[in-house]
C-alpha cells in the first residue's frame, strides 16, 4: 500500500499531515513521491483565502484524471476545505472518495490501513505525535480554534471552538524532541497564547519546559493574539533563555475604527502599548507582524496610520496582505468593499514601505554576532552556508568546518546582501 500526500495552507496543516505521516509510518504504509504510483492520495486544504481553495479544486481534476488511468487510486480530502464545504465538494467531484474535516484526519492514516473508522466527531484531537524523524526543526500544536471571531476569518467556522491539547502531553513530547536533536520547535495554535488547561495558561506552560529542552536552542510561538498577552508572558520571556527574542504580534491595522470593524478587540493605542511593555520586558526583542490592507470602509488616512504603526512596532518582518472576502464571515457583506486596484496599489506601497523599512533596521545593526542553525547550502556561494538565528535573520556564512543541516554555530555578521546577512563562523 502506497500513499502520495500534499498539504496546502498553515503551519497547523503541516504539522498534522505530519502526523499522519508518523503514523502512516508506523502502519508500515509507503510514501511515494509520484502520485501515479499511490493506492491513496490525501489532500491537505486550507479555506484561509479563495485562491488556496482555487488551487486545490485545480489539483482535484488533475487527480481525478489519474484515477481514472490507473484506476486503482482513491482520494481523500481532508482540512479545511473538507469542513467548509463538504456537500458543495460532494456535488462538484464526486470521485472523492473521502471528505474527512478537520476532526477527523487522525482516522485517515487507519482508513488507508484497511481498518473501518469513525471520522464525524464533534470535537478535535490531538495526534500522538508530529515530528518527522530526520528533522531538525519541529512544529509542536499546542491548541486549536479560536473563540474570537474576527469579522474576516473564516478559521472559526472551519477549525471550531479552542481547545488546549493537556500540558502533560506538550512536555512528554518536547522532552522527546530534545532528545532526538531538534534544535527548534515552534508551539502552534491559531491564538497560541489563549492555550489554558485547567490552571495552566500559556506562560506556566512555557516555564514548564525549562530544564526539559535537551539539545533544543530555541522555542518559537505562533501565533498570539495582542488581546492575550500578558505582563506575565513578557515576564516569562524575558527570563527564559531559549524562548527566541523575535515576537510574532498581528496587528492587522493601524486604524481603532478599522480594527473595531475587524472585532479585533484592542485599539491602536492598546496594541502600541503592548508593543512597549515588549520592548521594556524583553532585551533585544525584534518583532513580525501581519497586516492587511483594503478592509471595507478603509480610508486613505487609515491606511496611512497602519504605516505609522508599522515604524513605531518596529517591524523586521511583515506579513502583508488585502483583504479577501470569505463567504460566511460578516465582513464578506459589509458595505464599502474596496476595488481591488485600489487594495492591490496599497498593498504594493505597504511592500515598498516594510522593504526599506527592514533594510534600514538591518543594516543599523551590523556588525554583530550570533547564535544560529545550520539550513544547508547557500544559494549565493557554494562555499557558504545558509544559517537562521532567533530573530529569524538569515545568514550566508563562511565555515571552519563541515557542518550538516540542524548544527548550531557562533556567527561574526558584518555584511548586508539584499534581504541575507553575510559573515563567518567564530
Amino acid at each position: 500500500m502506497k500513499y502520495y500526500i500534499e498539504t496546502y495552507g498553515c503551519q497547523m496543516n503541516v504539522a498534522e499531515s505530519n502526523a499522519m505521516e508518523v503514523i502512516l509510518k508506523g502502519l508500515n504504509v509507503e510514501k511515494t513521491e509520484d502520485e501515479n504510483d499511490a493506492d491513496y492520495v490525501i489532500i491537505n486544504t486550507c479555506s484561509v483565502r479563495a485562491s488556496a481553495e482555487s488551487r486545490v479544486f485545480g489539483r482535484l481534476g488533475y487527480f481525478s484524471t489519474v484515477k481514472k488511468k490507473n484506476g486503482k487510486t482513491k482520494i481523500i480530502l481532508t482540512g479545511c476545505m473538507a469542513s467548509r464545504i463538504k456537500d458543495e465538494l460532494k456535488e462538484k467531484a464526486p470521485y472523492i472518495d473521502y471528505i474527512i474535516g478537520n476532526t477527523g484526519k487522525e482516522e485517515i492514516p487507519f482508513i488507508i490501513n484497511g481498518e473501518e473508522r469513525e471520522v464525524e466527531k464533534e470535537k478535535y484531537s490531538f495526534l500522538p505525535s508530529y515530528f518527522k524523524e530526520g528533522e531538525f526543526s519541529s512544529y509542536v500544536p499546542i491548541m486549536n480554534g479560536c473563540n474570537n471571531f474576527c469579522s474576516y476569518c473564516i478559521v472559526p467556522y472551519v477549525r471550531g471552538r479552542e481547545v488546549s491539547r493537556p500540558l502533560d502531553d506538550v512536555v512528554r513530547e518536547i522532552k522527546r524532541l530534545g532528545k532526538s536533536k531538534v534544535k527548534e520547535i515552534t508551539l502552534l495554535g491559531q491564538n497560541v497564547n489563549s492555550y489554558k488547561d485547567g490552571n495552566v495558561g500559556f506562560p506556566e506552560l512555557l516555564e514548564a519546559l525549562d530544564g526539559k529542552l535537551g539539545e533544543i536552542e530555541f522555542v518559537r510561538f505562533e501565533s498570539p493574539h495582542p488581546k492575550d498577552f500578558s505582563s506575565r508572558l513578557i515576564s516569562v520571556i524575558g527570563k527564559e533563555k531559549k524562548i527566541a527574542r523575535h515576537i510574532h504580534l498581528p496587528m492587522q491595522s493601524g486604524s481603532t475604527r478599522v480594527l473595531k470593524l475587524m472585532n479585533r478587540k484592542y485599539s491602536k493605542e492598546d496594541f502600541l502599548e503592548l508593543v512597549e511593555r515588549i520592548k521594556e520586558g524583553i532585551e533585544g526583542v525584534t518583532f513580525s507582524t501581519d497586516v492587511m490592507v483594503g478592509f471595507p470602509t478603509e480610508s486613505e488616512s487609515e491606511f496611512l496610520e497602519t504605516i505609522e504603526v508599522m515604524d513605531k512596532m518596529p517591524t523586521v518582518e511583515a506579513f502583508m496582505y488585502y483583504f479577501n472576502p470569505r463567504e460566511g464571515t460578516k465582513a464578506y457583506s459589509m458595505d464599502g468593499q474596496i476595488p481591488l486596484e485600489e487594495k492591490t496599489r496599497r498593498l504594493e506601497y505597504l511592500i515598498e514601505k516594510q522593504l526599506e523599512r527592514a533594510k534600514r533596521m538591518k543594516s543599523a545593526l551590523l556588525p554583530f554576532k550570533t547564535k544560529a542553525i545550520v539550513l544547508g547550502k547557500s544559494r549565493d556561494d557554494g562555499n557558504m552556508l545558509l544559517s537562521r538565528d532567533e530573530h529569524n535573520y538569515m545568514t550566508s556564512f563562511i565555515p571552519l568546518k563541515e557542518h550538516k543541516e540542524g548544527d548550531v554555530v557562533e556567527l561574526y555578521v558584518n555584511e548586508l546582501k539584499g534581504n541575507t546577512f553575510r559573515g563567518r563562523e567564530v
